[in-house]
C-alpha cells in the first residue's frame, strides 16, 4: 500500500478519528485525480456560484430568579435576553457540491469514504507511498501520518 498528500487531493476530509472521504477511481494517479477534482471544482463554482446569507438564530430568554433571605422576604431578580448567534450560509454549497459529484461521476470518479484502521492491520503493512489509488475492498482504511500524509490499506491486497 501506498501513501496519498491530502494537499494534492483538495477534495479529502481527514481527521484523526473520522473517516477519510474522497474521489476515487482505482489505479488511477494521484495528480490526474487533482487536475480533475480542480476542473470540476472550478466548474461548479463558475455554474453555481457562493450565494452568501447572513443569519441569526432566534433570542433565548432567560427569566429571573427568586431569592429568598430565610426571614421570609424574597425578591426576583430581572430576567434578560441573550441575542442569537449571527452567522454565514453559502446556500448554493448542496447544489455546488452536486455539480461537482456530477462532474467527476461523468470522468469515472465515485466518492468513497474510508474508516481509520485498526492498530493491527496498521501494523502488518510498511508505510509507503503512493502515486496511484490502490483496489479498495469493504475492509479497506487509511492511516494518517504525522506528517499530514496517509496510506489506504486494503487487507488481502498484495502491497
Amino acid at each position: 500500500m501506498k501513501t496519498l498528500f491530502p494537499m494534492l487531493v483538495p477534495l479529502m476530509v481527514l481527521s484523526s478519528c473520522g473517516p477519510l472521504s474522497l474521489y476515487y477511481r482505482e489505479g488511477e494517479t494521484v495528480s490526474r485525480l487533482q487536475k480533475e477534482t480542480t476542473q470540476c471544482q472550478l466548474k461548479a463554482v463558475k455554474e453555481v456560484p457562493v450565494a452568501n446569507q447572513i443569519r441569526q438564530s432566534p433570542p433565548t430568554y432567560w427569566p429571573g430568579r427568586t431569592y429568598c433571605d430565610g426571614r421570609g422576604h424574597c425578591y426576583r431578580s430581572p430576567g434578560w435576553w441573550q441575542p442569537g448567534r449571527v452567522y454565514t450560509v453559502d446556500v448554493n454549497q448542496g447544489l455546488r457540491n452536486t455539480v461537482e459529484a456530477q462532474c467527476m461521476a461523468q470522468k469515472g470518479f465515485r466518492p468513497v469514504s474510508l474508516p481509520p484502521c485498526k492498530q493491527n492491520v496498521k501494523s502488518r503493512v510498511p508505510a509507503t507511498r503512493t502515486t496511484t489509488l490502490p483496489p479498495l475492498n469493504s475492509a479497506s482504511c487509511f492511516v494518517k501520518f504525522d506528517d499530514g500524509s496517509f496510506q489506504i490499506i486494503t487487507p488481502g491486497q498484495a502491497g
